[in-house]
């Protein structure tokens, strides 16, 4: 496959070959990873949230979602069962939700960590540079901070107002923290193009980011969103398998939105390029309520049943659960 420019980006994402497309991203996993899948376990420990999103089921004005909040032993329980039951990176994931302070944030994170032998990744939203630099000297390892578009005026429209470039500028801080950082988009938000598409692409892959998400875009009842046209999961496929081929050493989950359309998603995803899967291990009472769309967290076993079938799902493709941390191999410069 030649080298790919926008056009060429263009001509995959229109399905212009899906079967060289897939197998050259399969291959570049395998060369990049072997048959190693990372699991992250994500803690969803709030589902407040003070931002008002088009397209986010979580958004201050529903109504009709139940709100949640998990006390902080209730959180490092979760993490610490995950990591018991295997999970060697625990993702802490809220809403942008200020009641938890500065100090009760790293306080979690100290006692995770000084818990068990784990990676935190955070994943909190607007909260500042300085707070993030705290945390990080607290011993969190990772960063998610997904910017949705890479447009400045559709992500002002979607997030209701909200400045583009002062979440790029947080983004940019972060990296200069030290955090392995991890962003990405929805793909086929309203009235988006494959040409925006293709430049959604290019620019994460000129961040240097350690993870790249992108999952298809689900309309939520409660939102304005909810007349929308539901994205292509075959789009989003093709997305995350030339965001492989554009960063041979960045962490790519197959997203749980993709099981929402395919009961299969994610298994075609980790053979289409991805190389990581994120389960919940949020508590049952509460997981449910983790609504950011229709069908996310609609299966509700324990923690350790959750991590088991993970590592399910991962051997069933003759991939590894991986043992390891997951760091990031672009940080590392493992070539």
């Amino acid at each position: 496959m030649a080298v790919l420019g926008r056009d060429g980006i263009i001509y995959y994402l229109n399905g212009g070959n899906d079967d060289e497309l897939y197998s050259t991203a399969d291959n570049l996993r395998q060369s990049s990873f072997g048959q190693e899948v990372y699991l992250r376990a994500i803690v969803e420990f709030s589902n407040v949230c003070n931002k008002k999103c088009n397209y986010c089921g979580l958004r201050a004005p529903n109504s009709k979602v139940s709100r949640y909040r998990m006390g902080i032993d209730e959180i490092i329980e979760s993490a610490c069962m995950a990591a018991e039951a295997g999970a060697r990176t625990i993702v802490l994931q809220s809403g942008d939700d200020f009641s938890y302070s500065p100090a009760q944030i790293a306080d979690i994170i100290s006692r995770i960590k000084e818990s068990h032998d784990v990676a935190v990744t955070l994943s909190l939203g607007d909260r500042s540079a300085a707070e993030y630099k705290q945390w990080f000297n607290c011993g969190a390892d990772r960063c998610l901070l997904k910017l949705e578009t890479t447009d400045a005026d559709i992500y002002e429209k979607i997030r209701c107002g909200e400045n583009f470039h002062e979440r790029m500028e947080l983004l940019r801080s972060l990296q200069e923290i030290g955090y392995e950082v991890g962003s990405g988009i929805i793909v086929g938000l309203p009235d988006y193009t494959v040409e925006q598409l293709a430049d959604d692409l290019l620019f994460l892959s000129n961040l240097e980011l350690d993870m790249i998400a992108a999952g298809p875009f689900i309309p939520h009842p409660d939102t304005p969103y909810s007349p929308a046209v539901t994205g292509d999961i075959d789009i989003s496929f093709r997305f995350t398998a030339l965001a492989r081929l554009l960063n041979p050493f960045s962490n790519i989950p197959a997203t749980s939105a993709l099981d929402s359309f395919d009961s299969e998603g994610r298994k075609k995803g980790l053979q289409r390029g991805c190389n990581v899967i994120m389960p919940s291990v949020t508590p049952v009472g509460q997981r449910k309520d983790y609504n950011i769309y229709p069908g996310k967290n609609s299966v509700s076993v324990d923690v350790v049943d959750t991590i088991s079938r993970a590592e399910e799902l991962v051997r069933a493709l003759d991939f590894i659960p991986s043992a390891s941390k997951g760091s990031s191999r672009r940080m590392n410069n493992v070539q």
